[in-house]
């Protein structure tokens, strides 16, 4: 195993204070790319979405489940398959309270190929609570590009994919597949990948933070249980 070399405390703090330059300015250019994304045009999504869950069928507008904005996991578990993916199913892992997300207006939902009575035992194995569908009677994977056709085949990838609502009208603002989720997991990265961000008055293009609600940001953090929503 090659391990780091071994140095005296002032070395390594002036090795530390090297890095350290470099990691603000890549926090920087995170900030401008996050900038430039949320500057990304939007599309309107016209076509009806038929997907299944614990109260049966629903729109893609019910996924928002009333908030501003939707994070959909596109969730790698064909129709034939019994259990999920399992890389699918460590990134659901790592997603934290979603109290977090829907103080910030922003919904999070995991849709596989799947029907539901395959989901359901899958989902109660794992623990999960979160809100998951299945897509099995509709064409959103393929439209979203997670179900491709390669060779008379259907394969599956991983994506991520986020959604804008004004009143009943839909738009997909950002989608992004495979290499594009790492690290991603916690709220501020997924939010990050939204049109209105993390609702901070700091965030450009300005305007976002007060769109469509009251700005939410930094100091609005409670303890998950504290939010009224």
């Amino acid at each position: 195993m090659s391990l780091p070399e071994i140095v005296s405390r002032e070395d390594w703090r002036a090795a530390r204070e090297a890095l350290l330059a470099k990691e603000k300015a890549a926090t920087r250019a995170r900030d401008a790319l996050n900038a430039e994304r949320r500057a990304l045009p939007m599309v309107e999504v016209d076509k009806e979405y038929v997907f299944e869950g614990g109260d049966g069928k629903v729109s893609l507008l019910d996924l928002f489940e009333g908030r501003d904005q939707l994070i959909v996991h596109h969730f790698m578990f064909s129709p034939e398959w019994d259990a999920g993916c399992r890389g699918c199913s460590a990134f659901l892992d790592q997603i934290g309270h979603l109290a977090h997300l829907r103080a910030r207006g922003t919904s999070f939902a995991a849709v596989s190929r799947a029907p539901y009575p395959k989901i359901l035992p899958f989902k109660a194995r794992m623990g999960w609570t979160l809100p998951w569908y299945s897509s099995y009677v509709s064409d959103f994977n393929t439209d979203f590009e997670v179900t491709l056709e390669h060779e008379g085949e259907l394969t599956e990838r991983p994506g991520l994919s986020c959604f804008l609502r004004d009143r009943d009208r839909v738009f997909h603002t950002y989608s992004t597949y495979e290499r594009g989720l790492d690290g991603l997991g916690s709220t501020t990265s997924l939010l990050d990948l939204t049109a209105l961000g993390r609702r901070e008055q700091w965030e450009r293009p300005e305007g976002r933070a007060s769109a469509l609600g009251a700005p939410v940001g930094s100091e609005g953090i409670q303890y998950h249980d504290e939010y009224e929503d």
